[in-house]
């Protein structure tokens, strides 16, 4: 068995969530493909955000990140807010 587990790294991600909300990851595919894409961001450059044991690979690191609540997943609502922000920050640079 694979330590964590989807289902441990699913509660880790939703922990926070009030009760009738709706979690922030359902299924094992969202899990998966969020550590897939961090992986790829470490593989580019990222600096891990956990510390990095000895030929750790770039997936176990993005597991590691995610089971210790480092790396998280944002909602539709939260990625419209960040996008709305950064649009707002480059409208203010290019006034300047």
């Amino acid at each position: 068995m694979i330590h964590p587990s989807y289902v441990d790294l699913m509660k880790v991600m939703n922990k926070g969530v009030e009760e009738g909300e709706e979690p922030v990851v359902s299924s094992r595919y969202s899990v998966v493909m969020a550590t897939a894409k961090r992986a790829r961001q470490i593989i580019a450059g990222d600096e891990p955000m956990v510390k990095v044991k000895d030929k750790q690979k770039p997936l176990s690191i993005a597991v590691d990140e995610m089971n210790q609540d480092t790396l998280r997943i944002l909602t539709d609502e939260e990625k419209e807010e960040m996008n709305a922000s950064e649009n707002n920050e480059a409208e203010a640079t290019e006034n300047e």
